[in-house]
């Protein structure tokens, strides 16, 4: 009952003087512009989600028209989904829904599978760096290969030299990774760039790797071990680009049918 009389009291104040009236439209629109602004900072910290997935999708088509443009003799050309086909890679996104990098062998997996065009042997990477290689699929999910696993072994090479090596982790460090059998006549200065070298039909030529931190020769004095910190965070990799080579195929019957002669 005293609230009621309250409330009735305090609206014919409002009502009948002018003055009371203005301070009450300030107050209110005040308290409405901070509760307008409350609900759009929480929309907004819950629609990054959907932020980074388009910007990630964003990116993916962006990659595949430089990757349009690399294949073209001339820049004048149109980008289009039929031109599209004509080229080597193409890139997928998916996100990292589990990611392990504390173990000797560690693994990743996808919220994307063969539904989405995934399959084994795809190279996996962020807009910094090399992340693994795609292992396992389902219809919905793989698990990928991550490159701070023991088993992994990539094919790089010094961006400034031209030397290669393979790219192998010690289980040590999450951020650092060895390059092993790059020969001593090599020149290697430490911030020396790596990058992957095309070898393989997994990683096309060039993507980024990481930085020399450090390098000395192996026991027989014939080859260098050399500590690369990578520029991709392996820690907090979130959403992915998956390669498609899609001449791979060609490539690996035509090697099939040359080892075999």
């Amino acid at each position: 009952m005293f609230l009621f009389l309250l409330t009735i009291s305090l609206s014919l104040t409002i009502q009948s003087h002018s003055y009371h009236q203005s301070k009450f439209v300030h107050s209110a629109n005040f308290v409405t512009g901070n509760l307008f602004s409350l609900k759009h900072e929480i929309t907004g910290y819950f629609g990054l989600r959907k932020e980074n997935e388009l910007l990630a999708k964003e990116n993916n088509r962006l990659r595949n028209q430089l990757e349009q443009f690399s294949e073209t003799s001339t820049m004048s050309v149109r980008i289009s989904d039929s031109l599209l086909e004509d080229i080597p890679y193409t890139y997928r996104t998916a996100e990292v829904i589990n990611n392990n990098y504390s173990k000797t062998n560690n693994y990743l997996t996808l919220n994307s599978g063969r539904k989405q065009g995934i399959q084994s042997e795809m190279g996996v990477i962020t807009s910094e760096g090399i992340v693994g290689i795609v292992d396992q699929v389902s219809e919905n999910f793989s698990t990928v290969l991550s490159i701070l696993n023991s088993k992994s072994s990539i094919s790089v090479k010094l961006k400034k030299s031209g030397h290669f090596g393979s790219l192998v982790w010690d289980g040590k460090l999450p951020n650092t990774l060895q390059l092993i059998d790059v020969a001593r006549l090599a020149d290697i200065s430490i911030g020396d760039t790596v990058t992957t070298d095309g070898r393989s039909t997994i990683f096309p030529k060039g993507l980024p790797v990481g930085v020399i931190s450090g390098f000395n020769l192996d026991r027989g004095e014939n080859f260098y071990i050399i500590d690369v910190v990578l520029f991709n965070d392996m820690t907090k990799t979130e959403h992915v680009y998956i390669i498609e080579n899609r001449k791979a195929e060609e490539i690996k019957e035509l090697e099939k049918t040359t080892k075999d002669e």
